[in-house]
């Protein structure tokens, strides 16, 4: 069940409570219609019953649901990065290794993407430079609505999506970000859950001196 509070004239609190046995965590989404199009705002962890929406467009009805996903993740790999920021040498690069890719490989069994036959394997982090890393694991999911990349930086407490690719990829470059020098990574294939339902709110007027 999930319900939203204007907890100002353009901010927004959900809520909602429910169980979803076996799921990896559940998607926010939001719309302006109540047909969508839907937009996912994150993929929050199983145990994360709030999400806070700020900063909304004035006088705007807008629409929320929540639903969970599934998918059995790979395990994870190590990766330290070399010392040094995003230099402008590697913004002028091509990165022809970093766009998400099928590489065909023969004779690979597939399941259902919810069973744990389905656990991506053989996962491989090949550092390109000092931000970026290339990603390849063999694929044995079928009926994915795509793919997560995970990573949890040293130190952290969980995994966290920072890639969402389509069904049946199996080769991605990331560019990291300063704090993921030494972080853990892992790909899930993922299908989705039923929707809640949808709960509605209408933003007010601005604040005076705010934007």
């Amino acid at each position: 069940m999930l319900s939203v509070t204007r907890v100002s004239p353009v901010d927004a609190e959900l809520s909602w409570h429910g169980k979803a046995p076996g799921a990896a965590g559940r998607i926010v989404e939001f719309a302006t219609e109540p047909r969508g199009p839907w937009t996912i705002l994150t993929y929050a962890p199983l145990g994360q019953t709030t999400y806070r929406h700020p900063d909304l467009i004035p006088t705007t009805h807008f629409y929320y649901r929540v639903r969970p996903y599934y998918g059995p993740a790979s395990r994870p790999v190590d990766v330290t990065l070399p010392r040094g920021a995003f230099t402008k040498a590697e913004q002028r690069q091509e990165h022809t290794w970093a766009p998400p890719r099928t590489i065909r490989r023969a004779g690979v069994r597939t399941s259902p993407v919810r069973r744990p036959s389905a656990t991506p394997t053989d996962l491989r982090a090949t550092v390109m430079h000092a931000n970026g890393i290339r990603f390849t694991w063999t694929d044995h999911a079928e009926g994915e609505r795509g793919y997560l990349l995970e990573d949890r930086p040293r130190g952290g407490g969980s995994f966290h999506p920072v890639a969402v690719l389509d069904p049946d990829i199996n080769s991605f470059g990331l560019i990291t970000l300063p704090n993921e020098k030494r972080a853990s990574y892992r790909v899930r294939p993922f299908t989705y859950g039923e929707r809640s339902n949808i709960a509605r709110m209408t933003t007010g007027e601005r604040p005076a001196g705010h934007g």
